[in-house]
């Protein structure tokens, strides 16, 4: 991997992190206030849970694998 692969990995991440982050004070705003749309709150979750993945993904990528 170059180094601008790396960086733009890098970069990637923060932005995916920084987005899991803003979802998850926006679901807990919305079940704090009594969310009446439950379908809203349900697309954020799962907003939130495919960036979690995506973030597993590039940490993977991002850290070697060495067998121990």
């Amino acid at each position: 991997m170059t180094d601008a692969e790396e960086m733009s990995l890098r970069l990637t991440l923060a932005a995916l992190i920084q987005e899991h982050r803003d979802l998850d004070a926006a679901i807990a705003a919305m079940v704090e206030h009594g969310a009446r749309d439950q379908l809203q709150l349900t697309r954020l979750k799962k907003r939130k849970l495919q960036l979690k993945d995506q973030i597993a993904r590039i940490e993977d990528q991002l850290l070697p694998n060495i067998i121990a």
